[in-house]
């Protein structure tokens, strides 16, 4: 494999072919809130979707869109997220697809729809359709940052990641936006990303290799335990590259299911990042455990522990809330053999050994717990495999954010 090449101060619309747009409609007080992603060459698409039964209208018109060969945008909106709206939410999301559409010269079934917002309420369509038109007017070669704004709910920053890679010894590019603060749990929350790239993959392969990412990089990921009516992760591959076409799981295939897969656990670290009111990244790595379900069972079952998330918003090793939440996981391991670690810039020290008190220097470890960044190692030793999850630290704000969300 090739070295991954981060591109600085890049983003979607840098790809061979790809255009976006974000406008102001009106759906959001001041802020971006409607954006459109377009290539002009003909893409093959993948997504994945919430697993919530109670799905928004675009996500249940996406999982039939889906299927086509070609689909060449996306029209996303915030503030508003036509859930639970019924068949008026429904026809609605169709009809964002429609007029997408129409202002492109493209088929319905070309256009992808996604919505991010308050639940419950109808989509003033009126505003939709007036920032679809302006959006569509505005498709340039440098709106890649306006959409990635437009798709922004509570997120404090503009998540966006660009790479450079080789297929085939070729070059291509693959740059995603993604929005993610609030309502985020294993098997994706209120998150929406969109990647495109330049490379030359088949419809089958780019999906095989999107839904094996998404296992380990954005199901991994948990802010606060709710799952989302809206999230989606969408690739769009539009295969301007030079590469061969990747048909098959060759040597091709692994370089770019390697590079997909890079820009997408640095997306998940960005959401899990910005928690909603969160101060703190934590990174749980469980190593050592019998099979890889246990470890991943173990490494959300810490993530998502409001206890532990709370302890480490006040820099306490409470030790005994990372055992109690591996104990009650479900996970098949041995309480006697695990070893906890903190670690980051500040030094790296064990806090429990055999399921037990250590004694261990409280003063390093509240400095290691005070840093922005904090990976939590547990070692099982009962096993060989591991696994590793992204979440938040639980805050005052927190509470604060979602207790007037609809305000």
């Amino acid at each position: 494999m090739n070295s991954i090449k981060i591109l600085e101060n890049k983003t979607i619309t840098d790809v061979p072919f790809f255009k976006a747009s974000g406008v102001h409609c009106g759906l959001k007080k001041l802020k971006q809130d409607l954006c459109v992603i377009y290539s002009e060459k003909e893409a093959v698409a993948a997504a994945t979707f919430t697993k919530n039964k109670v799905k928004a209208a675009p996500v249940l018109l996406n999982m039939k869109t889906i299927e086509n060969h070609n689909i060449q945008a996306i029209v996303a909106n915030s503030g508003n997220a036509n859930a639970c709206t019924g068949d008026a939410g429904y026809k609605d999301a169709i009809l964002m697809a429609e007029l997408t559409a129409k202002e492109l010269n493209l088929s319905s079934s070309e256009v992808l729809v996604a919505s991010t917002g308050v639940i419950g309420q109808p989509l003033p369509f009126d505003k939709v359709e007036n920032g679809i038109k302006m959006a569509c007017e505005t498709l340039s070669s440098e709106g890649g940052e306006d959409a990635g704004k437009a798709i922004m709910t509570t997120d404090t920053f503009l998540k966006k990641f660009t790479i450079e890679f080789q297929v085939g010894g070729k070059k291509s590019m693959m740059s995603a936006i993604a929005k993610g603060s609030g309502m985020i749990h294993p098997n994706m929350g209120t998150m929406l990303s969109f990647i495109v790239t330049d490379t030359n993959i088949s419809k089958s392969m780019l999906n095989k290799a999107l839904k094996e990412s998404v296992e380990d990089s954005y199901n991994m990921v948990s802010v606060d335990g709710d799952t989302s009516t809206n999230d989606m992760v969408i690739v769009l591959a539009n295969g301007s590259s030079e590469n061969k076409l990747i048909d098959c799981e060759n040597q091709d295939y692994e370089d770019f299911k390697t590079a997909l897969h890079f820009l997408n656990v640095e997306l998940s670290k960005m959401i899990a990042k910005d928690g909603e009111g969160a101060t703190k990244l934590l990174e749980v790595i469980v190593n050592n455990a019998k099979t890889l379900e246990d470890a991943k069972i173990c490494s959300k079952a810490v993530i998502t522990s409001s206890l532990v998330k709370s302890a480490f918003f006040g820099a306490d090793a409470n030790w005994g809330r990372i055992i109690c939440a591996l104990g009650y996981s479900g996970a098949d391991l041995n309480v006697n053999a695990i070893n906890i670690f903190f670690s980051n810039e500040m030094g790296n020290i064990q806090i429990c050994k055999d399921g037990g008190n250590i004694g261990f220097d409280e003063t390093l470890a509240k400095k290691i717990l005070e840093e922005e960044k904090i990976t939590i190692t547990i070692n099982l030793n009962d096993g060989v495999f591991s696994a590793t999850a992204w979440g938040c630290d639980l805050t005052y704000d927190y509470v604060k954010i979602n207790g007037s969300y609809r305000s």
